[in-house]
């Protein structure tokens, strides 16, 4: 059965009335450490019935919140999996599990509205404007719908 993570989205903007990735952990009692972690943007760990997001310190604010996004859907959506976020490798997974958690931090990063707003824009400009890559901004739900008429 496919995972519709554009609901799952949705429902945790609307119960905690935020899209930051950050809060939303807090609310869930997701426990968070910081810290130089080499080439390893961010990891996602259950140990002994806690939940646990590792953060590369060396990250801008932009890809903090990215792989924070990301990390918080793998803790969601495979919560009993270890999940490390290499960078390079990670993006351009054609692993499952790493496809939904791009899919759910692009989901949970870049409102509906974004595209909505802008159905001028190409792909290339909807990525500058957001921040985000192209190929995560095809990640999104809305984007297939408008854009590739899935």
């Amino acid at each position: 059965m496919k995972k519709d993570i554009h609901k799952t989205v949705s429902y945790y903007v609307k119960k905690y009335e935020t899209s930051d990735p950050f809060q939303i952990a807090k609310e869930l009692n997701i426990e968070l450490a910081i810290g130089n972690m080499g080439s390893r943007l961010g990891c996602y760990m259950y140990m002994k019935r806690h939940k646990c997001i590792f953060l590369n310190e060396n990250l801008d604010e932009q890809e903090q919140r990215f792989v924070m996004a990301h990390e918080l859907g793998h803790a969601i959506l495979h919560p009993r999996q270890n999940c490390y976020f290499i960078r390079n490798k990670t993006f351009l997974s054609a692993d499952r599990i790493e496809i939904e958690a791009n899919t759910f931090a692009i989901e949970l990063l870049v409102p509906d509205t974004e595209i909505i707003e802008n159905p001028d824009l190409t792909i290339g400009q909807l990525a500058r404007m957001t921040g985000y890559d192209e190929t995560l901004l095809k990640y999104k739900k809305i984007f297939n719908k408008l854009f590739l008429g899935e």
